[in-house]
């Protein structure tokens, strides 16, 4: 969009005149909430929550998530496919609308074009056209027009499908150079329905923002220092979870990776003293204190977007790790507001294969092998023991199944078996799982459309 963004932005105007159609409210409503948290799990489908549960808390637990008491169903398919990308998915959660797969906040006749490489081989030099579709308001941009505050933390690139569906408008998600210059108030390409711009953005991927360079070749190739722009605006640009830690007020920009997502929560403990990293409820905690400091609310999006990646790779082990990270980023929040004007949701964008198989013991440990109450294990057809976690596809198939042992599928590094070999595995197409509390919870109920989401959001916050 760096060529169409003045263009395309002007029609945003007409989209929002049109909003009633597409299932938003066409008159402002009395509010119930004053500030929104929309927490999303990334690929965070039921079996992944109910795993998550018991490698956290056991059968008889609950994850915080859990104990959020409004429940409800979200159907996730994207405009062309049964099964979504996050890009369409999370943008139905942000505009109400569906579209294709890989666009983010843009009209249902949009289609996807995928990004050029730059000058220096990197892949994200965008191809959109001013006619190919129309942008469509996302709550972010409803609730700064209406005086709040916003924000977007996230643990992959801030450019990534699902917090670059809270801030940006274009025909493919991967072209991270231009949707990252549409956050930058009066630079070329800037998002102007953002008004001056999003208050606290959070996640990884400092090239995209960076010039290129013999040490950045993730770098921008059109040489802009999106940082140093942001700075020039007010922004304060912070790198470390220590610099983050001595913000006290203020608009932030946080990129606390120079190149690609935040390290696995595993990992990023793992470091000890050498991690420069926030965890997801450290950045939670510092972008509610942030954007609490405006009397008319807030909307913020908190993504943990680890969980999706480590199951692409059928490491269950790590995805588990970031998604009992994102369940004590809920407990952090809700630690830190009034429930009475602050409405909390909790929801994931898709599904994934991973399933939970046999018919292992109470208290069998869910990354194990499938266990008797004796500790004898359960076998195939084969006399072989198998994992409690498989993947319906993915890379880790083997010709002749090998006979794995406790010590092998309980390590860090172990990837599930699966059953259809491909190269990576994929999202699955199933419904997954909304928990709310808070002002103006008792909407999310029964089966929804992920659409419907946004409307009920946006009514919440009376915009």
């Amino acid at each position: 969009m760096r060529t169409s963004m003045t263009t395309t932005m002007k029609k945003t105007l007409v989209c929002t005149a049109l909003f009633g159609a597409l299932g938003g409210l066409s008159q402002a409503q009395a509010s119930d909430a004053k500030n929104v948290i929309l927490f999303i799990g990334d690929g965070m489908g039921p079996t992944v929550l109910t795993a998550t549960r018991l490698f956290k808390v056991g059968e008889e637990g609950n994850l915080e998530i859990m104990k959020l008491p409004r429940s409800a169903r979200i159907k996730t398919f994207s405009n062309d496919a049964q099964t979504t990308d996050s890009a369409p998915s999370m943008a139905a959660y942000t505009t109400g609308v569906k579209m294709n797969n890989e666009v983010i906040a843009m009209s249902s006749d949009t289609q996807a074009v995928a990004p050029a490489k730059d000058i220096n081989g990197n892949k994200g030099i965008n191809n959109c056209t001013g006619d190919n579709g129309t942008p469509v308001p996302t709550i972010l941009e409803l609730a700064k027009a209406a005086g709040k505050s916003v924000g977007a933390v996230t643990t992959t690139e801030l450019t990534h499908a699902t917090p670059a569906a809270t801030y940006s408008h274009i025909c493919h998600r991967d072209a991270a150079y231009a949707i990252a210059e549409q956050a930058v108030p009066g630079g070329a390409g800037f998002n102007t329905a953002l008004g001056d711009g999003v208050d606290v953005l959070m996640g990884g991927g400092a090239n995209h923002w960076t010039p290129y360079s013999a040490s950045n070749k993730g770098g921008r190739a059109d040489g802009r220092d999106l940082t140093a722009e942001l700075s020039a605006q007010g922004y304060q640009y912070v790198t470390t979870q220590g610099d983050l830690a001595k913000v006290s007020s203020g608009k932030v920009l946080g990129l606390f990776s120079a190149k690609s997502h935040l390290d696995y929560e595993l990992d990023r403990v793992a470091k000890g003293a050498a991690n420069t990293q926030p965890s997801l409820s450290e950045m939670t905690a510092k972008a509610i204190d942030l954007l609490s400091q405006n009397s008319q609310g807030y909307f913020l999006m908190v993504e943990g977007g680890r969980i999706d990646h480590a199951l692409h790779a059928t490491n269950a082990k790590r995805s588990l790790t970031d998604a009992v990270a994102l369940d004590e980023a809920v407990k952090t929040a809700l630690g830190k507001v009034d429930l009475s004007d602050t409405l909390i949701v909790v929801t994931a964008d898709h599904d994934h294969t991973m399933t939970i198989n046999g018919y292992s013991a109470k208290g069998n440990k869910v990354l194990d092998l499938v266990k008797n109450g004796d500790g004898t294990t359960q076998n195939d057809v084969d006399g072989k023991p198998f994992t409690t976690l498989v993947f319906g596809n993915g890379p880790n198939r083997a010709d002749v199944r090998p006979t794995l042992t406790s010590d092998q599928v309980m390590a860090d590094d172990y990837l599930q078996e699966t059953g259809v070999k491909l190269g990576a595995e994929t999202h699955g197409g199933g419904d997954v799982m909304l928990f709310a509390d808070g002002a103006g919870s008792d909407r999310f109920k029964g089966t929804l459309d992920n659409t419907k989401v946004f409307g009920k959001l946006r009514e919440a916050l009376g915009l």
